[in-house]
């Protein structure tokens, strides 16, 4: 299940969202479901729609449909398929000016204003104009409602009703009002106005909420918060009786000082308070009642029990089951008294901590003795009648129309998970006293629905309607205490009235609950404020809030969409924080701002912090103004640039906003000694860079000593001007509070210098250009740079850097026009030959030189792969070893990689990889020059850009290179999807030309045979491709070239990608050694070739059939001169040409030599040829039985089909034993010869082929014979009785096809493996639909791994699933991997078990046949992933069980990739 609710998908509009399946869903039908709107609807939340899958290739592909949302709509929205869901939120864009020019995120800078201290309405613009005038764009008003009598500023009195304070007496001010004010500011002055919104309490004192109670909670509609409401009026009660002194005498005085007074007061909440309530009754039963209940439910026997059972029941059993009821009574009774009594506990320990905390704690306010305004403890309820007794309160409790007026109050409970409901069934915060509360409020009751409070829900729709009308944006209070899917309600209104609505909110939580908040409500960005004044996790918080780090990686304009952090409003304070200045010193305000202004997203303040604030503004009783803005100010009510730090953040303002709009998207932090702090903001595009280094002055320099000298700084670059140098000039100032306006420290400002040049500057000493790290760069010296300073520079590249890169771009834009057409620099480049002009003369030969080769290949050139120090060997020479790891590199911008450290250190890799292709020369060579041209430019830009420049020239000239080798593929290749395309890419990996893997030598008289001049003899030599059989361990020398895997993977890597005339070559070289009737095993280039393989001359025939069957005038190979190496059994081999032979003949050979029966012992016999096998075991025995016609042959000493597996330990006994002889006849090869037998016949009538008999059996007679006895032979029927079963006591499981046929040893006849499927796929007709069909079942169920087929039955009881052979133990069926194909999965086996499904699913009917598409298209979904995930972009030769990597497999192997290319071919 894929619920990605808790992740966060962030996206801008104008965005293309693509849904595509992943591996588990291919195959399956899915249909993605959306609430985003369809084009010319409005937004539902509740109205989804279904999405259209798109194929881009035009057929039904799973791997590349997708479905798509084109992004123009702001908010959230959901998705779901059948089993998975989630949220993406698209960003809205915000409009000023008369224009309605876009106002970025990233480039909002917002003052957070108390609109209770703004004053009357007409002297607004005054008082904002104080923003307007230091450079910010965006004014965040806390609610501009009517408050509650308390004055805090958050809780309103009436949502409806604009504060009367704003109004005049001459003047009434309205709602309209505040709309044309916000209007003015954002065209006028180009200012965005945001407003708070609050949707989880009201004022205490609101009049709306006494007349609607059901609207909060009470003990009408609660009635489970009666034990908290009677706790709370008793603590009330308490607490009066403490203030007059009543328990002085027992140790808690009104004055509450110490330690013992604390002891003192637990003592008496349990004794006076808890023991008093009695409060566990609540959750008790009266058992005696209870039990007198149940008694007489007994005796009138009434019971369930009774009634099923029909029994009358005796006194003595009503008495024993009265008894058992009552001792089960009491029991809970008792857990409902300890459950109660922890509540207690617990809230003892709160009730004592807030006590500690507002009476004695340094950190508290020390509110002094207890009193009525200062009660022990919070009033978690509204008491809204005259004093009275406590008895006489708890009377009230029962009378509906009274208790439904004990409304309980809102707080904040500390680490609250945002799915629960605090003041819901269920939660006992109120009794426990965890609440943190706001004794000014009421929490209001939602219910789930409209329907549950139909007025509190209009009220507030239409409040949230109101705000939504005037402003562009709301910040919701107490998100996390306002439900959910209110929140989401609400919000989704104000977006019907304005769609690009900006929504900001404050979370401190977890960052999983964070996500699931921001997904859901939309929310647009999340205040951070500055949770600690310690540097290094300032650093911290910057780092998170840059995009991407200096020096990233160009990302692909479609690229896989990844959970991303939630936009960020960075403040360096925001309204609820106390003053800084209480926290850390004035000096360190200036430093602050650089911090925030230098993030890489919309940075806010509170107003009062630029001007030096000495203390906090109150939120509830403060009722001081703000200042007016006058450039002249000489009153205290008036502030200008001279005010605190105004001047500087007018600097830093505009400095954010410029950073954003020019898009310096990339963030560096360094901390450059304990103060000192640099942050770097880039340009990806113009390569310019802004550094800001600030000294942070947490304590007070005038007390705290700090250290004169600073460290030097490094900055890459040539630096252009100082943008910014200021510093805070502090003297003395008397810092009195105004008795009417909001002031700072009026002799307290900064001194600043703007634009001015390096040699101006009093902060810097010297600059000094020298040598770093491989890179130049300005060496910054320090004169004078003390705590409260800050410096910013403007950094260019230096001019040969400048001009190397331009030129280097405009390359670049060859492969990324997006990426690289807004060129900075204007130096001229003529253009290089370009890539693809060279791409398009490369041979697939080539290619594979340009792109592959493992490290075995290449070091038969005396080369090898590059290896990353402190890392791995690259897995290839060519560009994919490069690839596969940038892959994984760039989407995560992992610039600490060691590939990375290794490109910025020096010019190692590049080097080698265009001196490895120079070193090749022709058209590869041409490539290296180019590469060379390229990293020329490269290698003289600044180090740090190194690494993604590189990528980008990698990653250009390898998709230019992979269209060129499309290009010259077949059409199935180029119109596949990417998994055929992938796949087909296994051609080219595989295929290469070098001298010691050489085929032999063709007949001189073949044409269209490629040549090569040797660069040691000067003479021209064929350079035929050969095919490796697997990377890294079958692929060079001796070891490359096998016959049955050449002839196995030829079809899919050859035939299906149209590379015909290599098809040929092959099928024509291997005939040129054609022996005893045999094809080389091992061809060791013809003349050190064995022949110990019986199936390979098959698979070589198969292909030749395939080759005349797909390839236009297929047949006219059948005519090409074969040059034979061994003319005859015993000959030496002979040179190309003497001895030419048509290939028709060659293959009557191998039909007679068969019908004669092939005996032979291998040449040079003996340990030197094979150390492990037995003197028998060379052999060599091949023939077909006159009887049935099946090709026969093996002993139980050698093992000539692809199960070859030869025992090797001698500590377990094994050396020299076949694991697999398969001796007798092969179920797949039987099937093979059908097949060429069969095509064979249709040959000769068709006149391309002279023979129809092999001596005295035609051809006919041979197919027909095979016809007859397969299925007799090898069906092991459900009947027992059956005749054709010889050993029915062998038999394990019935309805299958055995796996051979007259094996030494019979129990290995009836063994279930998958080598039946293969017959089935090359030799369909031998099989009956219904017997094949359930075998298959039979073989998927049991076989089937996630990649592969098991090799062996695990129910057989020498089935071993994990191959390791490095293992030399005592077990004889596992030492040496000698279970190689008794369990372990291998690929290429799969593909005919899948092709097999296809082909008899579509004999069955077509719902069958869909059903088998999807299973097939879901199984190779897990193929695709694995070639995606794969740094070899291969398909292993097997898995361990259950789909388990096997550190002894090939990891990319030729038939695995072909034969699952044939699937995709075959559907």
């Amino acid at each position: 299940m894929e619920r990605l609710e808790q992740a966060l998908f962030r996206l801008e509009q104008g965005f293309e969202l693509q849904f595509r399946l992943g591996p588990t869903l291919q195959g399956k039908e899915v249909q993605v479901y959306t609430n985003y709107p369809a084009k010319g609807h409005m937004f539902d939340r509740l109205k989804y729609h279904s999405l259209d899958w798109v194929y881009p290739n035009g057929r039904e592909d799973d791997s590349d449909k997708y479905c798509r949302l084109d992004l123009t709509v702001a908010g959230s929205f959901q998705y779901y398929f059948s089993c998975g869901s989630g949220y993406i939120v698209v960003d809205p864009v915000l409009r000023v000016g008369g224009n309605n020019d876009v106002l970025l995120l990233d480039c909002i800078s917002s003052q957070t204003y108390l609109a209770k201290c703004l004053g009357p309405l007409d002297k607004w613009l005054d008082r904002v104009r104080v923003a307007k005038e230091t450079g910010y764009n965006m004014i965040h008003f806390t609610p501009l409602q009517k408050l509650g009598l308390s004055g805090f500023c958050y809780s309103i009195a009436d949502q409806l009703e604009l504060n009367p304070d704003f109004s005049t007496e001459g003047k009434h001010c309205t709602w309209r009002d505040i709309g044309n004010l916000v209007e003015t500011l954002r065209k006028e002055w180009n200012m965005v106005c945001i407003t708070d919104v609050v949707y989880n309490h009201t004022a205490a004192d609101s009049e709306w909420i006494h007349l609607h109670p059901e609207c909060g909670y009470n003990l009408v509609n609660s009635p489970y918060l009666k034990p908290a409401w009677l706790l709370d009026r008793l603590l009330w009660h308490l607490n009066c009786e403490v203030a007059n002194g009543k328990y002085a005498e027992q140790g808690v005085p009104a004055c509450i000082q110490d330690e013992h007074h604390i002891n003192a007061l637990r003592g008496v909440l349990w004794q006076q308070v808890f023991s008093r309530l009695r409060l566990w009754e609540f959750l008790q039963v009266n058992v005696d009642e209870a039990v007198e209940q149940f008694k007489q439910l007994l005796q009138e026997g009434e019971t369930t029990m009774m009634k099923e059972h029909r029994k009358v029941m005796s006194p003595s059993d009503i008495q024993e089951c009265c008894n058992s009821f009552r001792g089960r009574l009491e029991e809970l009774n008792l857990d409902a008294y300890k459950e109660m009594n922890h509540h207690a506990e617990q809230a003892t320990d709160c009730i004592v901590r807030n006590v500690v905390h507002e009476h004695l704690s340094d950190q508290g306010p020390k509110l002094g003795p207890v009193s009525r305004k200062y009660p022990l403890c919070p009033r978690y309820f509204i008491f809204p009648f005259e004093e009275m007794t406590f008895d006489e309160e708890t009377q009230l409790m029962e009378q509906r129309d009274k208790a439904c007026h004990f409304l309980a109050h809102d707080g904040f409970v500390k680490g609250n998970d945002l799915s629960r409901d605090f003041v819901g069934p269920g939660s006992q915060v109120y009794l426990r006293r965890e609440l943190v509360c706001l004794g000014n409020t009421i929490k209001l009751r939602y219910g789930e629905k409209p329907e549950d409070c139909p007025y509190l829900w209009a009220r507030m729709k239409l409040y949230t309607e109101i705000t939504a009308k005037v402003f562009s944006g709301v910040c919701l209070v107490n998100c996390l205490s306002t439900p959910l899917h209110v929140a989401e309600r609400m919000l989704d209104q104000a977006r019907c009235l304005r769609p690009d609505l900006y929504v900001v909110a404050e979370l401190i939580i977890r960052e999983v609950l964070q996500n699931v908040c921001v997904a859901r409500l939309g929310i647009t960005s999340l205040i951070r404020g500055k949770q600690s004044h310690q540097h290094c996790e300032q650093g911290d918080w910057l780092s998170w809030f840059g995009r991407e780090p200096v020096g990233a990686f160009v990302q692909p304009s479609l690229r896989p969409l990844i959970p991303a952090f939630a936009h960020t409003m960075f403040m360096d304070i925001s309204p609820n924080n106390h003053s800084p200045i209480q926290a850390c010193s004035v000096y360190d305000f200036l430093p602050s701002s650089v911090l925030v202004s230098m993030a890489c997203c919309a940075t806010g303040s509170t107003r009062g912090y630029d001007e030096l604030l000495p203390y906090q503004i109150s939120m509830v009783g403060d009722n001081h103004i703000y200042t007016c803005w006058n450039s002249d100010a000489q009153t205290s009510d008036q502030v200008n640039l001279q005010t605190g730090i105004l001047a500087g953040k007018l600097a830093l303002n505009r400095l954010h906003q410029q950073l954003a709009a020019e898009g310096f998207t990339q963030v560096d932090l360094e901390q450059l000694d304990e103060d000192v702090v640099a942050v770097t903001r880039h340009c990806p595009s113009s390569h310019q860079s802004v550094v800001a280094v600030l000294r942070r002055a947490v304590k007070n320099p005038e007390t705290h000593h700090y250290a004169f000298d600073v460290p030097p700084m490094f900055i890459p670059g040539q630096i252009k001007e100082v943008i910014l140098e200021a510093l805070t000039i502090v003297s003395t100032s008397s810092n009195r509070k105004d008795d009417k306006n909001i002031n700072g420290l009026p002799e307290r400002t900064v001194e600043i210098k703007e634009h001015i040049q390096l040699k101006d500057s009093r902060v810097v000493k010297k600059a000094n250009m020298v040598s770093k790290e491989n890179s130049v760069v300005q060496e910054i010296v320090f004169e004078k740079f003390p705590p409260g300073c800050i410096i910013i520079f403007r950094v260019t590249l230096d001019p040969w850097s400048q001009e190397q890169l331009g030129a280097l771009r405009r390359q670049l834009i060859q492969f990324s026009p997006h990426a690289y057409m807004y060129l900075p620099y204007t130096h001229s480049s003529a253009y290089m030959l370009l890539p693809s002009s060279i791409m398009s003369r490369l041979t697939l030969a080539d290619m594979n030189m340009l792109l592959y080769r493992c490290d075995a290949e290449e070091r038969e050139g005396g080369g090898g792969c590059y290896s990353v120090p402190t890392w791995l060997p690259l897995k290839y020479g060519g560009l994919q070893g490069l690839m596969s790891v940038m892959a994984e590199i760039r989407p995560k911008n992992d610039l600490g990689h060691p590939l990375c450290d290794n490109l910025r250190q020096g010019d190692w890799m590049m080097d080698y990889v265009s001196n490895r292709l120079l070193a090749k020369g022709g058209t590869v060579g041409e490539v290296g020059h180019w590469f060379q041209a390229m990293f020329g430019y490269l290698k003289h830009i600044p180090r740090y850009l190194v690494p993604c420049y590189f990528d980008s020239i990698i990653q250009g000239a390898y998709t230019t290179a992979l269209e060129a080798v499309f290009k010259q593929m077949s059409s199935f290749v180029q119109n596949g999807s990417s998994l055929v395309k992938q796949l087909a890419l296994g051609s080219v990996q595989m295929c290469g030309v070098c001298h010691s893997w050489a085929l032999p030598t063709l007949s001189p008289h073949l044409n269209d045979v490629p040549y090569r001049l040797n660069g040691v003899t000067n003479q021209e030599e064929q350079c035929c491709m050969s095919m490796a059989a697997g990377l890294p361990h079958s692929c060079a020398g001796i070891l490359r070239c096998w016959g049955r895997d050449t002839f196995i993977s030829l079809r899919g890597l050859l035939l299906l990608t149209g590379r015909h005339l290599e098809a040929r070559n092959i099928i024509l070289a291997f005939a040129g050694t054609l022996r005893y009737g045999l094809i080389p095993n091992l061809l060791g280039r013809g003349s050190s070739a064995r022949f110990n393989s019986r199936d390979a001359v098959w698979w070589w025939l198969q292909c030749i059939r395939e080759y005349c069957t797909l390839v236009p005038d297929g047949v006219s190979i059948l005519k090409c001169p074969v040059s034979r190496m061994y003319p005859t059994n015993v000959s030496e081999p002979q040179p190309a040409g003497a001895w030419d032979q048509p290939l028709y003949d060659v293959i009557q050979e191998a039909m007679q030599r068969h019908m004669q029966c092939i005996q032979f012992r291998e040449t040079n016999a003996g340990p030197q040829l094979d150390p492990n096998m037995t003197e028998e075991g060379f052999n060599v025995e091949a023939g077909v039985d006159q009887t049935t016609g099946f090709i026969y042959g093996g002993n139980r000493f050698n093992c000539g089909t692809w199960m070859d597996k030869m025992g090797e330990s001698t500590k377990a006994q094994n050396k020299g034993i076949p694991a697999t002889p398969r001796d007798g006849s092969a179920v797949e090869i039987v099937g093979l010869c059908k097949s060429i037998v069969h095509w064979l016949v249709k040959l000769h009538n068709n006149g391309h082929f002279p023979y129809k008999a092999t001596y005295s059996v035609s051809y006919v007679e041979w197919d027909c014979k095979i016809q007859e006895n397969f299925e007799k032979k090898f069906y092991i029927s459900h009947d027992p009785e059956d005749s054709e079963d010889k050993h029915p006591e062998l038999v394990h499981k019935r309805g299958i096809y055995k796996d051979s046929f007259g094996a030494s040893s019979p129990w290995c006849d009836y063994q279930l493996r998958p080598n039946f499927p293969i017959a089935m796929v090359v030799a369909p007709e031998l099989f009956t639909v219904v017997k094949a069909w359930e075998a298959l079942g039979i073989a998927e169920k049991k076989l089937l791994g996630p990649l592969g087929m098991k090799t062996l039955d695990p129910d057989d009881m020498v089935y071993c699933g994990v191959y390791d052979k490095n293992l030399d133990n005592n077990n004889f069926n596992q030492a040496k991997g000698f279970n190689y194909h008794q369990g372990p999965e291998w690929l290429w086996l799969l593909s005919y078990f899948l092709r097999a499904k296809l082909y008899f699913a579509k004999k069955i009917g077509k719902e069958t046949y869909d059903k088998t598409a999807n299973l097939v298209k879901n199984i190779l979904s897990r193929h695709n992933v694995h070639l995606e995930r794969s740094h070899w972009k291969g398909l292993p030769e097997l898995t361990n069980e259950n789909g388990q990597h096997c550190p002894f497999s090939s990891e990319s192997q030729a038939s695995s990739i072909a034969t699952i290319l044939e699937v995709l071919y075959d559907l």
